[in-house]
């Protein structure tokens, strides 16, 4: 059994979602893609995936949920394995840089068939992972750092096994 299927059973066995110490309260519209514990967020806006900085940008990273939505809104097309942006028509979540602790996801054109833009969300266990690298999770990055009013992390990927859980449990808001 591959690793993250165990780990993922182990999760669905205990609960829907992991023991996380507070959900936040979310009050963004949807869709949104957001971490299923408030983690140390202020104002317990929660974490969402976002693009760095105001406006388009190619970077993204987890950053307080904004009330008002905009570049903070994501969803997940389970056809294509895409996590597509709302904000900005077209783009979607990409790998490009597994190893690089500050910029590993970028927003790029969507393109069927392109394997970095290509995740498995596991609505169960909250995780998700690139298609191609079942064992590896996005992350939301350990420190957080104050944005303006908000409050941003960066976005990684790392090892679902040695990750901790409050960092990788997403949620998705249809």
């Amino acid at each position: 059994m591959r690793t993250v299927g165990l780990i993922a059973a182990m999760m669905a066995m205990a609960a829907p979602f992991p023991v996380l110490a507070e959900a936040p309260d979310l009050k963004t519209p949807a869709p949104v893609i957001y971490l299923a514990d408030n983690l140390d967020e202020a104002d317990n806006l929660g974490w969402c995936i976002d693009t760095l900085g105001r406006g388009f940008s190619e970077n993204l990273q987890t950053h307080s949920c904004k009330p008002q939505g905009g570049d903070v809104q994501f969803s997940f097309d389970a056809a294509s394995g895409q996590i597509r942006s709302v904000e900005f028509d077209g783009k979607c979540m990409e790998l490009i840089a597994p190893d690089d602790p500050k910029i590993a996801f970028v927003l790029r054109d969507c393109a069927d068939g392109n394997g970095a833009q290509a995740f498995a969300f596991d609505a169960s266990s909250g995780l998700i992972t690139p298609a191609d690298q079942p064992g590896n999770c996005v992350t939301a990055g350990e420190a957080s750092r104050t944005a303006g009013p908000f409050m941003s992390r960066d976005l990684i990927l790392t090892p679902c096994d040695t990750a901790d859980t409050a960092l990788i449990t997403w949620v998705e808001k249809k």
